[in-house]
């Protein structure tokens, strides 16, 4: 069966776009309360209203809120359970400059992007009639609007399947997932209460790959994501004595050197391949300018993963800061010897030696040195940080509890710690060797075929939806010993963070990205592709639903 959605779904994306949800401003409740409104107004929802919920998200230091629709079959008796998910939050508008006011306007905001200096593809594409601009309109109202449609087309017609449809909007997928952590706790209920969990289908967007890529793709899986970061001590020095010293900002660029856009650091899986790791964050913590050089500095990187666990990341961050630490002791020495033959100074071979840790490695060398004392203080010091800056970054978390440990080092000469410092985003890889996988592949599969015929552009099946992703959180490819392995390299877990392998775990489920497709994510130029996001899509989505539970 193939369902005339197009205008309904742009209409309910429309009305989505026009309600700014900055990820981590009020705009994420009055989003979720807008979209709660929408199916508060639905027959169904009134004949059943414990079936609807506004879930306000927990152990966050904001107020906002998850919406969660269930849907029951009357087809049959049948606890098998489908989860459609997707995000209300967005990123910020910041990038829009002086039309920042309209980028939530998708009526008007083509007329003066228009005015400005713009590339001419989407000049082409403004003219083309073709697509709906607007911040989060591809990523991903229209993805949740395609699920508020499918929401309540099945609750207008629950013969049609047997089973349990849950739709999930989350907020805070944009920055630390409380959304999705917080509706984990609820699929757990859910499933203790009876519910058997066969698939979760996200709506996340895609891209073209190219220029010449006219594709549109559907993702089995999900890349993992993962942030190995560095703490970098050097020894200051007078800038009239610079070779005295070992600048750490010397050994930060090296390490962005040898890591940022590294082929060699590409992960690869099932013939697919990850974008290679990018620095998000480098800097020293020089807090005004004097003629001393900086005694420390920092940098985290993007990483994702297709089969790499923490582990493997770890260890070949850890080669990467070695080989970091040596080529600076070398360039350092090259450099001094130089200097001394120009100035005719005596040349001796400058004391540096690498030095490299884990957080693990560095953590367990303090313990021995102070014993429980150490310790001790650490827990003590987490907590008051918590306690006096509830709001502080995951990321200045775990840098101020690295700086405060090496508080505590008797060796104050240059090293390398190396830790984790971000939510983790689990890679889940499908292989189809499992019952649910083999039906779900099969299902979505039979769907494209379906409705590929009513697309004038080529439906294509990968294996990992290249972004992060809510989805990491609906299963794991990674062992508990894996998890063990990132906790103890994660300096803010148990006090800021903590990934709760048995929540994910009880959720366990297969996942497909069957999401919206436009160009310009996380752009000023951020439009969603109407046809295909509006109709294509939900009818995949649709098709696969009935096919798995029909």
């Amino acid at each position: 069966m193939y369902l005339n959605c197009f205008d309904e779904v742009k209409h309910i994306t429309k009305e989505l776009v026009k309600v700014p949800s900055v990820v981590k401003t009020s705009g994420e409740t009055d989003c979720a309360k807008r979209i709660y409104g929408f199916y508060e107004e639905l027959p169904y929802f009134q004949k059943n209203p414990d079936q609807l919920k506004l879930i306000q998200t927990v152990e966050d230091e904001i107020d906002r809120y998850i919406v969660i629709a269930h849907v029951k079959g009357t087809k049959g008796s049948s606890n098998r359970a489908i989860i459609l998910m997707g995000h209300l939050d967005t990123v910020g508008v910041e990038d829009f400059g002086p039309i920042k006011e309209h980028a939530f306007d998708p009526d008007r905001l083509p007329e003066f992007l228009k005015e400005m200096k713009l590339e001419e593809e989407v000049l082409k594409d403004i003219e083309s009639g073709q697509y709906m601009f607007g911040r989060g309109a591809l990523d991903m109202k229209s993805g949740v609007a395609g699920h508020m449609y499918l929401t309540k087309y099945f609750s207008e017609h629950p013969e049609e399947f047997d089973g349990h449809l849950i739709t999930l909007a989350a907020c805070d997928e944009e920055d630390n997932s409380h959304g999705v952590l917080t509706a984990l706790k609820t699929f757990k209920e859910m499933k203790e209460e009876g519910l058997n969990y066969i698939a979760c289908i996200n709506a996340d967007y895609s891209t073209p790959y190219h220029e010449e890529d006219e594709n549109r793709y559907i993702y089995f899986g999900t890349v993992g994501k993962l942030l190995p970061s560095f703490y970098v001590v050097g020894e200051e020095a007078h800038v009239g004595q610079a070779f005295s010293g070992l600048d750490p900002n010397l050994l930060v660029a090296e390490l962005t050197r040898l890591i940022s856009y590294n082929p060699e650091l590409c992960d690869e899986s099932q013939g697919e391949t990850t974008i290679p790791p990018v620095s998000l964050k480098q800097s020293d913590f020089k807090n005004k300018y004097t003629v001393q050089t900086a005694l420390s500095a920092y940098s985290y990187y993007n990483f994702f993963t297709h089969s790499m666990t923490p582990k493997d990341v770890m260890d070949r961050m850890k080669a990467k800061g070695e080989e970091a630490f040596n080529n600076v002791i070398e360039y350092l020495n090259d450099a001094y010897e130089e200097f001394c033959k120009k100035a005719n100074y005596p040349y001796k071979k400058l004391p540096w030696e690498e030095r490299v840790y884990t957080w693990d490695e560095f953590y367990n060398e303090l313990h021995t040195v102070h014993g429980d004392r150490f310790k001790l203080y650490m827990d003590s010091f987490a907590k008051e940080l918590n306690q006096q800056y509830p709001t502080l970054d995951l990321r200045e978390f775990s840098v101020k509890m690295v700086e405060e440990a090496w508080k505590w080092s008797i060796d104050k000469s240059p090293a390398i710690i190396i830790y984790f410092s971000s939510t983790y985003n689990a890679r889940i890889e499908m292989t189809g060797e499992t019952e649910l996988e083999r039906e779900l592949m099969d299902s979505v599969n039979k769907s494209i075929d379906f409705v590929g015929d009513y697309s004038d552009k080529p439906i294509v099946a990968k294996m990992f939806y290249p972004y992060i992703s809510d989805a990491s959180f609906m299963s794991s490819s990674d062992s508990p010993e894996d998890i063990l392995y990132l906790e103890k390299n994660m300096p803010a877990w148990d006090s800021k963070y903590v990934y709760d392998m048995e929540a994910v775990m009880a959720v366990d489920v297969p996942v497909v990205n069957i999401g919206t497709y436009g160009k310009d994510g996380h752009k000023m130029t951020e439009r969603v592709h109407m046809r295909h996001t509006f109709e294509i899509v939900p009818n995949i989505t649709y098709n696969t639903i009935k096919s798995l539970l029909g």
